[in-house]
């Protein structure tokens, strides 16, 4: 019998996180653990397993194991390599530093999986995280949409809670999104922003904000919040976590929700297979089944073609062997 099976990839602070939320969703039967750290996997398979006896769990199997578990995985949440590190030298350290190291964890995170299946979604995490997807979607004969990254699902949270906040309302009142890179050059949709259909250019007139909601310097709190989290506790897993386990519920439940996650380009702004990014896109059963070309303006276009040519930047230190021309 088919059961609904997660396999979670890396179990460092992120993924011990994944763990912790998808066992309280209430979706999967079976939850398997991999890491390089086999004695790591078996602690927090087996901690979670301890935890199915308590009132308000699902009595989920959890166990530790190694790439064979991908088999018959419906979805795979990789959140393996290693993360920016906390420095008192550098306030903002730029996830792009870890490309050369995590590019070669995803390609044996890749040559794992396909040695078992080419059938599970597999969603990524890991940073920086648009070049890894390019790498895991291109390189390994994936099926198309049946990889993605968790993209700017976290950062358009973040955009939602404090626009949410300058105008003391409810974030999910909140209809707007990041696109681009998740990282630096990450950029809101100001043009689509807005609360119950009150615009972006209504907003300080209708809710008398606590300050006015200017382009730059919201981008700049976006960017500069996920540090704020960094340098408090010296990583971020909790958003990010949710965001991949809310795209996993999306995907097994063919939910078709609209979510700003990265895929590879496919002709959308000029770009066709030379760069991954995130932008709108529909959610199901195969992962991305579709990519959403939203129309920008002028200032949101310039930010997209600088987060392009940041990511293909970061591209080239990962060795993808692309040229990167825009069509």
């Amino acid at each position: 019998m088919k059961k609904n099976k997660l396999v979670v990839i890396g179990v460092g602070h992120v993924g011990s996180c994944v763990l912790a939320d998808a066992m309280k969703l209430g979706l999967f039967s079976e939850i398997a653990v991999i890491d390089k750290d086999e004695d790591v996997a078996f602690g927090e398979a087996l901690d979670q397993q301890h935890a199915t006896a308590l009132t308000y769990m699902t009595n989920v199997t959890v166990k530790a194991g190694d790439y064979s578990e991908c088999a018959d995985a419906d979805v795979i949440i990789c959140a393996a390599g290693p993360s920016v590190i906390k420095s008192e030298e550098e306030e903002m350290p730029d996830r792009a530093l870890l490309a050369t190291t995590n590019a070669s964890v995803t390609r044996e995170v890749m040559a794992g999986i396909t040695k078992y299946t080419k059938e599970a979604v597999v969603i990524f995490i890991t940073n920086p995280l648009d070049t890894v997807v390019y790498i895991a979607e291109n390189e390994f004969g994936y099926p198309k949409g049946r990889v993605f990254g968790t993209g700017t699902m976290l950062d358009s949270a973040r955009l939602r809670q404090i626009v949410a906040a300058n105008y003391d309302i409810d974030p999910k009142s909140v209809t707007g999104y990041m696109m681009g890179e998740h990282g630096f050059t990450a950029f809101p949709v100001f043009s689509r922003l807005n609360v119950q259909e009150f615009g972006e250019k209504e907003l300080d007139k209708v809710f008398e904000g606590k300050e006015p909601l200017d382009r730059e310097v919201f981008r700049e709190k976006v960017v500069k919040t996920a540090f704020d989290v960094f340098n408090g506790k010296g990583w971020t897993n909790a958003g990010v976590a949710q965001a991949a386990v809310t795209l996993a519920k999306a995907v097994m439940l063919d939910e078709r929700t609209v979510y700003p996650v990265c895929t590879t380009l496919r002709g959308q702004y000029g770009y066709n297979g030379d760069v991954a990014l995130s932008l709108p896109s529909v959610i199901g059963r195969n992962g991305v089944e579709k990519q959403l070309e939203i129309e920008l303006d002028e200032q949101e276009t310039n930010w997209l073609h600088e987060s392009v040519k940041y990511i293909q930047e970061t591209m080239k230190q990962a060795k993808t062997g692309k040229e990167f021309v825009k069509a």
